[in-house]
């Protein structure tokens, strides 16, 4: 979706999280994390993986370049898909990382942590997702929209009692369109 626009896009996932400071998430998978969103160039290193039985494999190391992403996440429920979509701002870790010999990225979601985690759990957020530098919000509004798809937006406008009544009322949406 984003080919031609400049930042990058890659399969993620919440590795930690850091509740100090208003809260961030530490992002980062095993293998699959794409260079398009490095800072600089990756390194290729070879570390332990200790799962799998095989040898240990051949990683790109890096940290995500600085700025404003989304992460976006899609599920399946009994009548439809819902697209949870949480706009994030990507900083540089305030540590180096040596024990953390994978591709990662570090970010602060919208409107802060709390709000964000609560958000995307109710909505029923997957732990696997999908960061974007090069794509908005608005590009998967859009892309949902398209594909006749639930999109539920967490951003710096999200209160608590807004998005679940938002919920709620797709919920009852939902059931309207497809009967009880």
């Amino acid at each position: 979706m984003g080919h031609g626009l400049k930042g990058g896009a890659s399969f993620m996932e919440d590795y930690t999280y850091n509740f100090k400071n208003g809260g961030q998430v530490l992002g980062a998978h095993m293998l699959e994390v794409c260079p398009s969103i490095a800072a600089g160039r990756p390194s290729i290193e070879i570390h332990p993986l200790s799962i799998g039985g095989k040898d240990d494999p051949v990683r790109l190391v890096f940290t995500a370049a600085a700025g404003r992403a989304v992460n976006a996440s899609v599920i399946e429920l009994s009548d439809r898909f819902r697209m949870i979509v949480n706009q994030v701002n990507i900083v540089e870790p305030e540590y180096p990382l040596p024990q953390l010999p994978v591709a990662r990225a570090v970010w602060e979601p919208e409107p802060n942590f709390k709000t964000a985690a609560t958000a995307w759990i109710s909505a029923g957020g997957a732990h696997h997702t999908a960061l974007s530098s090069a794509i908005t919000g608005e590009h998967l509004e859009h892309f949902a929209a398209i594909a006749g798809m639930e999109c539920l937006m967490i951003d710096k406008d999200t209160t608590l009692r807004s998005f679940i009544r938002e919920l709620r009322g797709n919920e009852s949406h939902c059931k309207t369109m497809n009967g009880f």
